[in-house]
């Protein structure tokens, strides 16, 4: 199947302060056309090409394009292939987090995190109704995901020097025990259907490493923490303490809800 039988690229609707529309850059515009004569399989491969040198390499204000277009067709299997490389993407482009669990790495991740949850967000509203706040990404990519990245650098380092004391907002262990219960943070109804679950896991394994391991183990029932030191964890898994699993948990929900549209129940 090929991407469209129109090659009618849908021109951006945002305008810059000036009152002029913002415009994809000239190599852009004339590789969608050339790019929507493909069948989906050559793009997708095309699309995982990582060395930006590579003469098939398709940026990724190309590869965002067709994510958004896809909207039309209405095709959630062809968005959930293209979305699992574009977010790939963007995670390679913020803080990668290191397993030594200090200050600088905690940092990092919230960052990470944060940038990851506001495209996803983006995306997800996008998806139901176009919305003018990505027609930056298609005009200059690396630099819409690096404010993401600086705004979300600047707020962490804002709200750690407030106070060590946000560290103890999470509540004591009565909360832990209450979370431990919960064995799948999914609806029994919409997870017996055989489609939604091949979608779900995609979009799972589409996550951040740390929230697409959580979020696996959840599903195979997995404890997040345990009083009984026997217990094998989703913390002890991990390696790492229990609020980050609450955390991985947390965040994961929030972009899963946001593209499938559950209710945050966990």
């Amino acid at each position: 199947m090929r991407i469209g039988e129109d090659k009618l690229i849908v021109p951006l609707t945002k305008r810059k302060k000036d009152g002029t529309l913002y415009l994809r850059p000239d190599n852009v515009e004339p590789l969608l056309k050339s790019l929507s004569d493909l069948p989906r399989d050559v793009l997708l491969e095309r699309a995982r090409i990582r060395d930006r040198k590579h003469p098939d390499y398709v940026p990724s204000e190309c590869l965002l394009h067709f994510i958004r277009a896809s909207r039309r067709d209405n095709s959630d299997a062809w968005f959930e292939r293209l979305y699992k490389v574009l977010v790939e993407r963007v995670l390679r482009a913020v803080p990668r987090v290191e397993a030594s669990g200090n200050s600088a790495s905690l940092a990092n991740e919230r960052i990470r995190n944060s940038v990851f949850d506001r495209f996803v967000e983006l995306l997800a509203k996008d998806r139901k109704e176009l919305d003018d706040k990505l027609d930056f990404f298609e005009v200059r990519f690396d630099l819409a995901i690096k404010r993401l990245r600086l705004d979300a650098q600047e707020r962490v380092w804002r709200e750690e020097n407030r106070s060590d004391s946000i560290d103890d907002e999470s509540g004591g262990a009565g909360d832990d025990a209450a979370e431990a219960t919960s064995a799948s943070p999914f609806d029994a109804d919409n997870f017996s259907d055989p489609l939604f679950r091949e979608r779900l896991y995609v979009a799972i394994d589409a996550l951040s490493p740390e929230q697409s391991r959580t979020m696996h183990l959840l599903l195979l029932g997995w404890q997040t923490h345990s009083n009984d030191p026997a217990v094998m964890t989703i913390a002890k898994a991990l390696g790492c303490s229990d609020r980050s699993v609450r955390n991985y948990r947390d965040r994961a929900m929030k972009t899963l809800g946001a593209l499938f549209n559950l209710g945050d129940d966990q």
